[in-house]
């Protein structure tokens, strides 16, 4: 034999008997005994423990579970953001283990392309990982009939008493000696193979003080399996050891392409369950005569495959009301009738979507029925373009398949999404002090607010605060309206697809922020396909139209700013040292303290000069009473900066944007005239009448090498962004 097939068969068999995948009863019983807990736990419990298995990051308040991030399979399936929805889906599972049954069904709801399906993708995938590990292991059981020989004796169960010597159990026979296995569609948890009393007094003997699920504490075996064990407790006269010895413990995988535990019901017409007989199966015709007498029948059916596992219900509205009523039943009682029997699950049911789906289903009569049976948890739009962007850049060398991506081509895409989403604050719910404040808020300016706490440069530092402290308050200003924030806009998928037709664009070498606003633009003009487009303008809200030219402004400033680095005639960190130094000279100054000399070590007064060149190149006020007045502002907001975050250094850039602006403004209007040598060049760049030797020329050459070296251009798409900032801008 080949010694590496040799090795790979010696590895599977090790791992198959590590994984403990076939059990005796009495083998599966110790496993219970070491960790009870682990091995009682409902489908709830299992999924509660499935995302602590990931882990958790914190960021302020907001707890995100890693499980969505799918560092453990493939990241390009991750969800962004949306970490409110996934603590509400954990709080509804906490709750449904308080209850000991999952009484309710878990219904996603929010606009088309905002990561529903995507949140239950990764619940599916993180059980299925989650399975495969010792923590997450699982257990089933099936019956086992051996062949006369095996036992040493005859199998009519109705005289059968096995010699002495004869096996304990089956459940390890080899398959020669086998003459019928039947397995438990339902995948039963072997527990239920004990009487209900005796179960629970075993589990809590094993040291498990917590809340047992339903299913465990009062459930029972399906029909066909209860049925075959009384069938065999009669013939053994009671004796459940003998039972149990037809038991085999197989641990079994969670996975949604098997059905195994993981069920996605598309929105179809026909019935999730079903049951059929199979007592007149030629492969069962070697069952024992007392139990072919029986008339078993096997379950079949989505809700089958899904127990004890997770259930999901895509576009569940799309469906008629009547084909799920069963589901009121199934969420109260646990429990679903399945033509002549009864089939007991402890399944998590999640379901999906869309609001207008959901806006007509409350219209339904028997809607409030269903309220009490379902758990709302609403998947709006991101409202911050940082993380809107981020759904973009998973895929986005898919995407932009062979060409090169330029920078900021989800920055624009993503921007305008978010924009196309926001609704104008309405300033009546918001106290008097900050009522303007809130009223005059443009789109950019709610938008930047959003993504990072970014206020316009114009207000003081008493309302920047005021307006930073409105900000909760703001992102939940239209939660209790149907038509909440985050419902209208574009869609993901929507800028997936413009994405993707930029990147096809021949006009452009590669995908850019100029080939995405291009093909923003042809979108917009179609009206009649999106109702987003359709709504009327309110201050500048809702104009998208006006956000691609709102996108564009935002990336010029960016591409001005490395260009202007490029150029050799704009070094940010330079700017930031002056501003850093600026205001601690300041703070010393009005704190009437000396200042060390990080030279001579020495300690001398602060630097006056330094502070008046400053305060001259920024504008401040230059009479006595208001320039007091701006300093101690100045120094006000970094007492306020530094309490909102505690034992971090301070970020000067972060706090005084609108000083570093003007520090840039400065600098660049005294190189200005470089800027008409660089249009110049940057016409004739890689052309024949290209004069390599001429200084602008040279300027051009450094400027695209340092586009590309420095920010993650090339040299196609360089030298047109270059030319496109200094054609809108100069």
């Amino acid at each position: 034999m080949d010694p590496i097939l040799s090795r790979i068969e010696q590895d599977v068999k090790t791992e198959f008997e590590k994984n403990n995948r076939i059990l005796t009863f009495d083998e599966y019983i110790s496993l219970v005994a070491k960790d009870a807990r682990k091995h009682t736990r409902g489908s709830a419990q299992y999924m509660i423990d499935m995302l602590d298995h990931f882990g958790t990051t914190t960021s302020g308040e907001e707890r995100h579970f890693r499980l969505f991030d799918m560092e453990f399979d493939d990241p390009k399936f991750r969800v962004i953001a949306q970490d409110e929805v996934q603590q509400e889906i954990y709080r509804s599972l906490q709750n449904f283990v308080k209850e000991g049954i999952n009484n309710k069904l878990i219904l996603l709801h929010g606009p088309n392309g905002s990561a529903k399906s995507s949140i239950v993708q990764c619940i599916m995938k993180g059980l299925e990982h989650y399975s495969e590990t010792p923590d997450g292991a699982m257990y089933r059981f099936n019956w086992i009939f051996p062949v006369d020989r095996a036992v040493k004796g005859g199998l009519g169960l109705g005289t059968y008493s096995p010699a002495k010597g004869a096996l304990e159990s089956y459940a390890k026979l080899p398959e020669e000696d086998v003459s019928a296995r039947i397995c438990c569609e339902l995948k039963d948890h072997p527990l239920l193979l004990l009487p209900a009393t005796a179960r629970e007094r075993l589990i809590r003997e094993y040291g498990f003080k917590g809340n047992l699920p339903d299913y465990l504490a009062k459930g029972s075996l399906c029909q066909k399996c209860k049925q075959i064990f009384e069938a065999l407790l009669t013939a053994h006269k009671g004796d459940l050891k003998k039972v149990l010895a037809h038991v085999q413990i197989e641990r079994f995988y969670i996975s949604k392409r098997y059905r195994t535990a993981a069920v996605t019901i598309e929105p179809q017409l026909h019935i999730d369950a079903q049951s059929r007989q199979i007592t007149m199966d030629r492969s069962l015709s070697f069952l024992p005569a007392s139990l072919q007498s029986l008339s078993l029948h096997e379950l079949s059916g989505d809700l089958i495959d899904g127990n004890r596992g997770v259930v999901e219900y895509s576009d569940l509205l799309k469906r008629p009301v009547d084909t799920f009523k069963y589901l009121l039943i199934a969420c109260e009682m646990g429990s679903v009738n399945v033509q002549s029997s009864i089939a007991y699950l402890d399944t998590v049911l999640i379901g999906s979507t869309n609001e207008l789906q959901l806006d007509a289903f409350k219209e339904f009569p028997d809607f409030t029925s269903f309220k009490a049976r379902i758990e709302l948890i609403r998947v709006p739009y991101l409202m911050s373009y940082s993380r809107e962007r981020k759904i973009y850049e998973v895929s986005l060398q898919k995407i932009a398949g062979s060409k090169h991506v330029a920078p900021h081509t989800t920055l624009v895409a993503g921007l305008w999404a978010v924009l196309s989403r926001l609704k104008k604050p309405n300033s009546i719910h918001y106290p008097p002090n900050v009522t303007n404040l809130i009223g005059s808020l443009s789109p950019i300016e709610k938008a930047r607010l959003y993504d990072h706490g970014g206020v316009p440069h114009n207000l003081s530092p008493e309302e920047k605060k005021l307006l930073r402290s409105s900000l909760k308050r703001l992102h939940e200003e239209y939660n209790a309206v149907p038509y909440y924030e985050g419902r209208m806009g574009a869609s993901a998928r929507e800028i997936k697809g413009i994405l993707f037709d930029a990147a096809q664009n021949s006009e452009f070498s590669c995908l850019s922020p100029l080939s995405a606003l291009r093909e923003l633009e042809d979108f917009v003009k179609r009206v009649s396909e999106y109702e987003f487009l359709k709504q009327d303008i309110k201050d500048g809200y809702h104009d998208c139209h006006e956000f691609i030219t709102t996108a564009k402004n935002e990336y010029i400033q960016i591409l001005d700013q490395e260009v202007r680095e490029s150029m050799g005639v704009f070094e940010s960190r330079q700017y930031g040292d002056f501003l850093k130094k600026y205001v601690i000279h300041l703070s010393h100054l009005l704190k009437h303290e000396k200042i060390k000399n990080s030279i001579t070590g020495k300690m001398e007064s602060p630097d006056l000069t330094l502070i008046e060149q400053f305060e001259t190149i920024i504008g401040a006020p230059s009479t006595a009473a208001e320039r007091d007045t701006f300093r101690n502002n100045v120094i006000s907001a970094i007492g306020a900066y530094a309490l909102d975050h505690p034992n971090q250094p301070v970020e000067y850039k972060l706090v005084f944007p609108d000083f570093m602006q003007k520090l840039e403004d400065h600098y660049f209007n005294q190189q200005k005239s470089q800027m008409t040598k660089l249009s110049d060049a940057i016409a004739l760049f890689g052309t024949e009448k290209e004069d390599t030797t001429a200084d602008h020329h040279k300027l051009a050459r450094i400027t695209v090498s340092n586009m590309c070296s420095k920010f993650g251009y090339c040299d196609q798409c360089a030298p047109g962004v270059i030319s496109f900032l200094l054609k809108s801008k100069y």
